[in-house]
């Protein structure tokens, strides 16, 4: 194949007929040999992607900071004022804290290349004359492909076949319009991207509508292939949490460096040397500034994504963790969430009243159908889009869960759609679209042409004229009071001048009868359902189904009581012009049954005005925007179109509603440790204030230098708030309302906190280090054993932090042994320096005597009894 000829042969002006030779290519598709040499010659469907930052751009992002600037500056005066080691040391800590920040961006970097992965685009193609579904980077010129409403195209196609079919290609042409597709149209050398009809360009999506087609690009040949080097300059933007974080950073930042330049010009007025005052500037910033906290909360976040992703979570956007655990209501799918989606044909309702039960579960031919049921099976297999074969490895299957059902029903009677195509061609498809709730196909029969139906009874009952129609709609009524989603079939003749457009007008088509099908419940939604209600999280079930069918599931999981807590979207846009009474309808409502795609979008803004906090789920293309506009998106990542996963915040592997309440979960975690972390940072940093302030105003010396802060804050500290980081369920984040996503992180709790933690540490560390120097100990060595109290400080207080509720006896430690491991090693560390030649001067510390230590631990553990009994008051 020319590979040259085939990249500017310019397929939209192609007549349809001179595709196949061109491309070498035929209706039974590629042979495997044939699309392996083209994989050779054009390489994998993938567009280049963001170039990866090598390490060493991570190592040198990691020094842009202006506390980082802020101690260069410091190590750089140190060199002029002959202190050497300080400056060692401080260009020591830089190096620590760089390596560290650019260990755990590159693994972030990696664990994202990861999870973009786990989600793959899948398209259905024709290879060796089988329908097979293969990931989209394995497409090769020639072959052909098969499409359906919700798809993201996967390369650039010309449409062989087109039934209905309109694309979003806003990304292309920035026209938010959709675009008719044909087959049929041969167009001009000269036509724009915008107006070739007759392709399916990468990138966009097939709103409406099936195709297929001869895929003519791949990758960087396609259309998108062209624009794609621009859309790898955009970065992402850190979270809100992150952000918030930040800037609260500067702000303290900006307001310490003000303090202490008034603070050193007094001074120096006072006749205070310049070299004693830049070391008093120096230590203040370092001990007013949580320099720890934006890495320290990323960590945080990081890990909580990654023990999502092991239940089932995929994290799309970062903030939707510290997100997820506020939500107070989710709306959720009904079919594959909270059911298995392996429907099934269970029951038989037939013109005359005759009743059967079909036996048999899932997809599996076992079991039998009456040959009175003959004239439906053969309607419903005609009017039908998906497959159902017996291979090698079992049964398999492929298509939507309705149309396999039947086609499994139609098995149990000895009946092949592929058999029955042969004996009755197909010359015409109306596709199930949600607006229209019907499909139908033209086939041709030994009397002539025949319009098969299969859709809602609602829609399909009034167009048939051999019964009554309120007798028939009342007895699906009653199946779907029963938990059967019901659907109606029928069968028309059918002449050459009928417009399939205008099916829905006709009166003279023959019922032939009603079918129950029935999911079977997820066993585990029960107890998710149950964990949702303990947590003080609404569950909406949210249905295109029957509101009888709907009803009876929701009165099983325990949603719904009574008929009035379900409402239809007949109901709502009933409402439209109420607002009032929409907006309390929908508060009210506990089953949304048989809405349309946008009316999803306006219960959850509807919900949001009622100030829920909404967490929805989808499925579909038509789900995106209320996806979008939820607070959390959580799209379904087996059965969900590559829209919908795009438009989500959250991804669930498995499509289970129990993966999302432990979704819940972990985002309630998320939150209680990113707190925890913020509480053991700032509490700390908080209590050097205290001790300074308390040192300065009382005309002692300097308690600690600029250097010993930095071990406490960057070193000690750095070790334990990772541990912290890994802190597990405390059990009872589902037994608690969701918080208000309102509140701030600095609530009244954490402030009494703070401040109780803060003043507790600072003041037993002057009065201890005033006692030293009263006992006669001189500056170094009190200065010494003081770092040694407050790191002891560190120790107990990151066990305070485990918990803001609970008692510290209450808490295992064997939950968190890595929490104790790096409190070992943060000690230990410490102990070892001062036995380090070189670090202990720099450090300005001494050996440590067991006496000494066992001295200084009591004090420490005291911040241990002050904060239980202040948790004791505050239960």
């Amino acid at each position: 194949m020319d590979r040259d000829r085939l990249v500017h042969t310019l397929w939209h002006a192609t007549d349809v007929q001179d595709l196949w030779g061109l491309l070498d290519s035929s209706e039974t598709g590629l042979s495997t040999e044939e699309v392996a040499r083209r994989q050779e010659a054009f390489g994998a469907n993938v567009l280049p992607k963001a170039q990866r930052k090598s390490v060493l751009s991570v190592y040198l992002h990691q020094f842009i900071s202006p506390l980082i600037y802020l101690l260069a500056a410091a190590a750089f005066v140190s060199v002029l004022i002959g202190e050497g080691t300080d400056a060692l040391f401080i260009f020591a800590v830089l190096q620590i804290n760089a390596i560290i920040g650019t260990i755990q961006e590159w693994k972030a970097q990696k664990s994202a290349e990861s999870l973009n992965a786990m989600v793959k685009n899948r398209v259905i193609v024709m290879r060796d004359q089988k329908r097979i579904e293969i990931d989209s980077s394995e497409l090769v010129p020639g072959d052909y492909v098969f499409l359906e409403s919700g798809a993201l195209i996967p390369a650039d196609i010309r449409l062989v076949k087109a039934l209905e079919a309109r694309s979003d290609e806003s990304l292309l042409t920035g026209e938010s319009v959709t675009v008719d597709k044909t087959a049929t149209v041969q167009l001009s050398d000269e036509c724009a991207v915008g107006d070739r009809r007759n392709m399916l360009h990468a990138g966009t999506t097939l709103s409406q509508g099936r195709c297929e087609g001869l895929v003519t690009q791949t990758a960087l040949h396609t259309e998108l292939g062209r624009i794609a080097q621009a859309l790898q300059t955009t970065e992402n933007a850190d979270p809100p949490l992150v952000q918030r974080l930040d800037r609260f950073t500067r702000t303290v930042g900006l307001l310490v460096i003000g303090a202490v330049v008034i603070l050193g010009t007094t001074m120096i007025w006072q006749g205070v040397s310049v070299k004693e005052v830049f070391f008093l500037a120096v230590a203040l910033s370092v001990s007013a500034i949580p320099e720890g906290l934006p890495v320290a909360i990323t960590v945080a976040l990081s890990i909580s994504s990654f023990h999502m992703s092991r239940r089932n979570v995929i994290v799309r956007a970062l903030p939707a963790v510290e997100g997820l655990g506020a939500c107070t209501v989710i709306a959720s799918d009904k079919t594959g969430t909270l059911t298995v989606n392996e429907l099934t044909v269970r029951r038989l309702w037939l013109p005359g009243g005759d009743e059967y039960d079909i036996a048999g579960e899932g997809y599996s031919p076992k079991g039998t159908l009456d040959f009175k049921a003959g004239r439906l099976a053969v309607a419903a297999s005609l009017c039908n889009e998906a497959t159902f074969r017996l291979e090698k490895e079992g049964y398999h299957h492929f298509g939507d869960a309705v149309d396999v059902a039947f086609l499994v029903m139609a098995a149990k009677g000895g009946l092949d759609r592929e058999l029955l195509l042969e004996r009755h061609p197909e010359h015409g498809f109306l596709p199930f679209e949600s607006e229209r709730k019907f499909s139908a196909s033209i086939n041709s029969f030994e009397k002539g042409a025949k319009v098969s139906l299969k859709g809602a009874a609602e829609v399909i009952v009034p167009l048939c004229g051999n019964v009554a129609v309120e007798a028939v709609l009342k007895t699906a009524d009653e199946m779907a009071a029963q938990g059967y989603r019901v659907l109606a079939l029928a069968q028309g003749a059918w002449a050459d001048d009928d417009d399939l457009d205008r099916l829905g007008e006709h009166q003279d088509m023959e019922f032939l009868g009603l079918a129950g099908l029935i999911d079977p419940l997820r066993p585990e939604a029960f107890t998710a359902i149950e964990k949702c209600t303990n947590a003080g999280v609404g569950v909406r079930m949210v249905t295109g189904d029957h509101p009888a069918t709907a009803l009876a599931i929701a009165k099983e999981l325990g949603i719904a009581e009574e008929k009035n807590d379900v409402v239809t979207g007949a109901e709502l846009k009933d409402l439209q012009d109420d607002p009032i009474n929409l907006s309390e309808t929908i508060h009210n409502a506990r089953v949304f049954a048989r809405v349309e795609p946008v009316q999803k979008l306006n219960i959850v803004q509807s919900l949001q005005e009622n100030n829920h906090f909404v967490a929805v789920t989808g499925d579909g293309v038509n789900d995106a925007p209320a996806l979008r506009s939820a607070n959390i998106g959580v799209a379904m990542g087996k059965e969900g179109t590559d829209v919908a996963r795009g438009a989500a915040d959250l991804i669930i592997t498995d499509d289970n509603f129990a993966s999302i309440v432990n979704g819940v979960e972990e985002g309630r975690i998320a939150y209680a440790n990113v707190r925890k972390v913020i509480y053991l940072l700032v509490s700390t940093g908080a209590s050097e204030i205290v001790l300074f302030f308390l040192c300065l105003i009382s005309g002692m010396p300097l308690p600690l230098f600029a250097v010993q802060l930095l071990w406490l804050n960057l070193v000690t500290n750095g070790v334990q708030h990772v541990g912290l980081s890994l802190e597990k369920a405390e059990g009872d984040e589902l037994h608690h309302p969701p918080r208000d996503p309102s509140t701030p992180l600095f609530n009244r709790r954490m402030i009494e906190e703070v401040v109780i933690s803060g003043l507790f540490i600072g003041i037993v560390a002057y009065i201890f280090f005033q006692h030293a120097l009263d006992s006669g100990m001189d500056e170094a060595a009190a200065r010494s054993a003081l770092l040694l109290l407050m790191v002891l400080f560190e120790n107990t207080h990151v066990f305070n932090c485990r918990s803001e509720r609970k008692s510290l006896l209450r808490m295992s430690l064997f939950k968190n042994p890595i929490l104790v491991v790096m409190v070992i090693l943060t000690q230990t560390l410490h102990i070892a320096a001062a036995y380090i030649p070189g670090l202990n001067t720099t450090l300005h510390i001494q050996p440590v005597t067991l006496e000494q230590w066992l001295t200084l631990l009591p004090l420490a553990l005291g911040l241990i009894i002050v904060m239980e009994i202040y948790k004791w008051v505050r239960r």
